[in-house]
């Protein structure tokens, strides 16, 4: 087989020189021969902070340099955001529109640079990265057609502006899409920037938003050292958190005693369940679809709880499943290749670090350790990389049937395309172990009866519930939450979200909060 080489006109030095000539006021000098970003604070691109190198998780070089800004900086990015935020509150409607639509007409411009910026910062493969900058404005014209009806019932924008915090994972349809709305709805916007990946994507988009004239900032630095100013700052309306448990935990401490408005996603050890099910075609296109990016997002299902008498059966489908799944670096192609040739189509590429890589190896071999028995193990070897490239990243799918009780892998999502099988005989225990994480985001019942389905997903603790399919978080008018440890505080989605960045009306907010929850149609 002939050696794979970088597909013309990706390489890294010229998607940066393609994103600094967008935005040049964005970009800094070089440091050690690397090009450093700037931080969006007080109205201005500035070069503030502590610049460190960021890699990309595609063959482990540096892309450039993060400059991480202490809590003095941020605490004066915030009160000028704050400031911001009162003329902004003060905008009338239609012309907040107006500068939205500004900024997505830019961004829409700007959509493949965004893109692959996306491939090289998180290892998106260029489909999944497409699809994630398209969602994120597809949704966010939708609600500038909706905001009239939404805000008609007297809602006003929070006394604040939001203070956003979220995971690498997915920069635009999450992390720039609600802060579009957020800033529809009349709010200034305060954003960190994720270190592990995204900043150039994240330092174009707010680039773009910010010559349209919204009140946006963006902000990298030390969540623990950010994290007093950003989230409990008095300036600060609201704080949207998407992450992991330990740190979405930290901030719901942080704000136990205040009752400032909030809306902290978590993961959880989202389950399908298998019982008295026999459409095996069916299923097996939607779990080959579930290996998108590696399994690492938040509505992911590394978790199959099958009926003891389905086994033979449900791995008879499953495994050339997950033998079948394409994954490596989603810019190698053949010397076949031409410019205006379609990138790879893979399910997806790195994880987001080697050591992330590194630990969900470990816990994996863990779990065998423990007694879990490995019924599938995939190797790099024949994935498509670059000659001698660094592979540090890359993990191959893993299936592990019955781990301990004791294994992380029982208790916790692995985010990586690690999956886990467990047996049940009985309904109770079926949902016993799908309900094995203290709440989930989602999760699904395979089930001929859908009238049996719909009683057993009563008791399951999650937030949507699929029958004979997967569930997501959503566009567009789709709420979305979780039940139990997956979330806290008001949920978001479609008018939800709109109503969590917003005061008045006369119903009380859909979420989980300490002194009740709310849960809407879903």
């Amino acid at each position: 087989m002939a050696a794979l080489r970088l597909a013309d006109d990706t390489a890294w030095d010229d998607i940066l020189a393609r994103a600094v000539t967008v935005a040049p006021e964005a970009f800094g000098t070089e440091v050690d021969g690397v090009t450093t970003l700037h931080n969006l604070v007080e109205g201005e691109w500035r070069a503030v902070g502590q610049p460190a190198p960021v890699r990309t998780p595609l063959d482990n070089t540096v892309l450039i340099n993060l400059p991480r800004v202490d809590a003095t900086t941020a605490r004066a990015a915030v009160a000028h955001a704050a400031a911001a935020h009162q003329a902004w509150a003060r905008t009338p409607l239609a012309d907040r529109r107006a500068r939205v639509a500004e900024a997505l007409d830019s961004l829409t411009a700007h959509r493949d640079l965004l893109a692959l910026l996306l491939v090289w910062e998180i290892g998106k493969p260029w489909r999944l990265a497409c699809a994630d900058v398209d969602r994120a404005l597809d949704g966010v014209r939708w609600y500038a057609g909706e905001i009239d009806r939404m805000l008609a019932d007297g809602r006003e924008p929070l006394p604040g502006p939001v203070s956003n915090i979220a995971s690498w994972n997915y920069p635009m349809s999450v992390l720039v899409h609600a802060e579009l709305v957020q800033l529809l709805a009349g709010n200034a916007v305060i954003a960190k920037t994720p270190s592990q990946g995204g900043a150039v994507c994240l330092t174009v988009a707010h680039a773009l938003m910010r010559r349209a004239g919204l009140p946006a900032t963006l902000v990298s630095g030390s969540g623990a050292e950010l994290s007093e100013v950003l989230v409990r700052a008095p300036e600060i309306g609201a704080v949207a958190f998407v992450g992991g448990r330990s740190n979405g935990g930290k901030v719901a401490a942080a704000l136990l005693d205040s009752d400032k408005r909030h809306f902290i996603e978590q993961e959880g050890l989202n389950a399908w369940g298998i019982w008295n099910f026999s459409q095996w075609d069916l299923l097996a296109t939607h779990l080959r679809k579930g290996f998108e990016y590696g399994k690492q997002r938040c509505t992911a299902y590394p978790r199959f709880v099958v009926q003891r008498d389905l086994v033979d059966e449900f791995l008879d489908m499953y495994l050339p499943v997950v033998r079948s799944v394409r994954f490596g670096h989603p810019l190698a192609v053949g010397d076949g290749w031409a410019p205006g040739d379609p990138l790879p189509e893979l399910d997806f590429g790195p994880l987001i670090s080697a050591t992330k890589a590194d630990e969900l190896r470990r816990t994996v071999d863990e779990a065998v350790r423990g007694g879990a028995i490995p019924l599938h193990r995939g190797k790099l070897a024949g994935a498509p990389f670059l000659p001698g490239q660094d592979t540090s990243a890359y993990v191959a799918p893993s299936v592990l049937l019955a781990p301990p009780g004791r294994s992380r892998l029982m208790h916790a999502e692995p985010f990586g395309p690690v999956d886990t099988i467990v047996v049940v005989d009985t309904t109770d225990e079926l949902l016993a172990a799908m309900n094995a994480s203290n709440g989930a985001l989602v999760a699904s019942l395979a089930c001929d009866d859908t009238d049996e389905a719909g009683k057993l997903a009563v008791d399951l603790q999650a937030f949507k519930v699929g029958i004979n399919k997967p569930r997501s978080r959503g566009d567009r008018d789709e709420p979305f939450g979780g039940r139990g440890a997956s979330w806290k505080g008001a949920f978001v989605g479609g008018d939800l979200l709109v109503q969590a960045v917003t005061v008045g009306g006369d119903s009380r907010l859909y979420g989980n909060f300490p002194d009740y929850s709310s849960y809407p149609s879903t």
